[in-house]
């Protein structure tokens, strides 16, 4: 039992150690994706590359406001005025997004010094951005086993 618990905690604090630099960084990578995709300005949309291709995209979303539950309660109490609310949720419940899809175009591929770029601009130096590319790249191939290599998209405005 004791040995257990032992263990257990041993777990915590080590995937604890291990998440804090993962997450500030995460942090950073995020930050960093959203700028650069905001910067990028395509001559025209779509851009299809030697390497990579990209276009933006524009939609409609709905987004959940919360708080159904005491809307509805509110609106079988107070019908008439249920309605109005119920009225005006759905005028701000649509908010217009605006996307940059991006990719490799089939058959290329990004090189090393492509990612070690973007680590040195974040701050790294050159061995410990050489010793973390080789994992980051290590996992990210096995994520990308278990799930297809789709496009991908950042919110932009």
């Amino acid at each position: 039992m004791t040995n257990d618990l032992e263990r257990e905690i041993l777990n915590l604090v080590a995937t604890d150690r291990l998440y804090i630099p993962s997450s500030s960084f995460d942090g950073k990578l995020k930050r960093r994706r959203e700028k650069v995709a905001e910067e990028i300005e395509l001559p025209k949309n779509p851009f299809q590359g030697e390497r990579v291709y990209a276009r933006v995209k524009e939609e409609d979303k709905d987004k959940a406001r919360g708080m159904r539950e005491g809307i509805e309660k509110f609106a079988q109490e107070f019908p008439k005025y249920g309605k109005i609310l119920e009225g005006y949720i759905q005028e701000e419940r649509v908010v217009r997004e605006k996307h940059l899809y991006f990719g490799v175009a089939e058959g290329k591929r990004l090189t090393n010094d492509d990612y070690m770029a973007v680590l040195k601009d974040m701050g790294l130096g050159p061995a410990i951005a050489e010793r973390y590319c080789e994992v980051a790249l290590d996992i990210s191939r096995n994520l990308t086993r278990k799930r297809n290599d789709e496009e991908r998209s950042v919110l932009i405005g």
